[in-house]
Parts: structure tokens; sequence; C-alpha cells
């Protein structure tokens, strides 16, 4: 028998649907999107077009979480990270956490072929079918290379915001797509290094839980390697001005410096919580923040 749903007030109700989104994931792809209007723009980009994608582009990105939410609830109730989601406290039934992604993914894909253009809608409905269908349903519960390939789907919004402006694609969106891509791996394993045990309690193969320690901070430091090297490409494909390679190089150095000092500490004995992996994943997060707002800042100065 399904659990059932306790009785909510309006707000309570509200701030469930919302917490289906995943708004601290949107808030990282959005991150990415509106920089990326600036460098295909070459400065300002219109108003209306922005805000039009980003409008539609959160309603695409929460559709894809809610749809996962939905086909991860039984991962959610096991994980402590994950467990005070709205379907894990029973907050939401399923059926409303599904008829909500599916008319959030409706909504954003109308919206952005409507008010922006059709191929930014494609490239978003693209990426809710990849998430949900592939990295969801396929990957995450079979291989360790989940991550790797599931993270396509957060790669998209780059695609996204540039099909936004100029209604194509080129190299150089391509370019901040593999950043991202690159990006995605080591971020999400210093993260299930921290909670391996939540991971292996829900029979995730996240890299953490199926390979050494000694492996993971390997293929971390391979990611990041070709993270960086990836993040430079863009000053000869877009022609930056010298500002954007000299806070690519930086913020890569610092990226770089954090990633083998988590590597020593794990050659010194390190194990656990002393091997202190969320500081590299918070880094990562300030990573890719300021190496997006150096790409925004850059093309206001070409």
């Amino acid at each position: 028998m399904a659990p059932v749903v306790a009785r909510r007030t309006v707000g309570e109700v509200v701030r469930a649907y919302v917490a289906l989104t995943k708004p601290r994931i949107i808030e990282l792809l959005l991150i990415t999107t509106l920089p990326v209007m600036f460098l295909a723009a070459r400065g300002l980009p219109d108003l209306w077009t922005a805000v039009a994608t980003m409008v539609f582009g959160t309603l695409s990105a929460g559709s894809a979480n809610a749809l996962n939410c939905y086909i991860d609830r039984d991962i959610d109730e096991v994980m402590r990270r994950t467990r005070r989601r709205p379907l894990a406290r029973h907050t939401v039934s399923p059926r409303g956490a599904l008829v909500f992604g599916v008319i959030l993914g409706v909504l954003s894909t109308l919206g952005l072929g409507l008010t922006v253009n059709w191929l930014a809608a494609v490239l978003a409905l693209s990426a809710i079918l990849f998430y949900v269908l592939v990295y969801s349903l396929v990957l995450k519960r079979r291989t360790p290379q989940n991550i790797v390939w599931g993270g396509i789907a957060g790669c998209m919004p780059v695609l996204i915001g540039w099909a936004g402006i100029t209604g194509e694609l080129s190299w150089a969106p391509v370019a901040l797509f593999g950043v991202v891509f690159f990006w995605t791996p080591p971020h999400t394993w210093t993260l299930a290094m921290r909670y391996r045990d939540d991971y292996a309690a829900a029979e995730v193969p996240m890299l953490p839980v199926v390979a050494t320690d000694r492996e993971v901070v390997r293929q971390i430091i391979a990611y990041t390697w070709a993270t960086v090297l990836c993040s430079l490409l863009l000053w000869p494909i877009a022609d930056t001005t010298p500002l954007y390679p000299a806070v690519a190089a930086a913020l890569g150095g610092i990226c770089l410096w954090e990633v083998y000092a988590l590597r020593r500490r794990l050659t010194a004995g390190k194990t656990g919580v002393d091997l202190r992996p969320m500081r590299f994943f918070h880094w990562s997060n300030v990573y890719l923040a300021l190496l997006f707002l150096a790409v925004a800042v850059d093309s206001l100065l070409v």
C-alpha cells in the first residue's frame, strides 16, 4: 500500500513542490547559462531573450529534477543526505511529483520555443529526456561511470544559453560544455566519498563505493586536469581578451593545488573524514562560478 500523504497547509505544499525541483542544483545550472549568453552576444544580451531563457530554463531543470525525485524515491528514503526530500518524507505523492515534472517539462519546452527559439527548446527537452531516461533509469544504478555520462544533462545549459542568443551552435559553447563535462565527475565523486555509506546502502555503484580511494583520487586528478585544459581552449576559440585566460589559469592552478592536496592526505594515510574530500567539493563550486563570471566580464571588455 502506498504511504498516505499527510494533510498540509498551502504554504507547506508549495514549499514541498519547489523542493522537488532541487533549487540549489538549478542555481548551479543558471551560473553557467547567463555568462554564455554574454559571450554569445559579445556584451549585454537582449534583456527579454535572457530573461525568457533563464525562466524557462529554470522550469526545464526543475522538470528533470522533479522526475528524478520520482524515479529515485526509494533511494532517497535510504540515504541520510536525501531523506528530507518531499517524496522521502511523503509530503508529496509519487503521482503528484510525476504530473508536476511532466507539466514543467511541457511548459519549459513550449515557453522556450515560442519566446526564444526552437533550437533552445529542443536542447532543453533533450536534457530532460537524457537526465531522466538515460541517467536516472539506466546509468545511475548500473555503472560506476553513471555520473561521467549522466553529467551530460548538466552541461546542456551552456548550449541552451548560446542557442538562445544566436539561434545556432558553434565551437565556443562546445568548449564550455567540455569544461562542465570534465568538472562534473570529480565534483560528484568527492561528495560521494563523503557519503560513501549512503550510496552503498542504496546500492548505487558510485565510483567511491566500488573502487579504492587511491583509484578514485587518481581519476579525480585526471578529470581535473582535463577541466583546466579545456577551460583554456576558450581563449583561442572565442578570441577572448587576456583577462579570461589569466583568470582561468589562476583558478585552474588553485583547483589543481587542492586536488593534489587531497592526494597528499591520502598518501599520508588519511581516510574517511580526515581525508577531507568535501574541501575539494566546495572549492569546485567556487571554481565553476568564478570561471563563468570571468566569461561574462571578459565579454563586456571585447
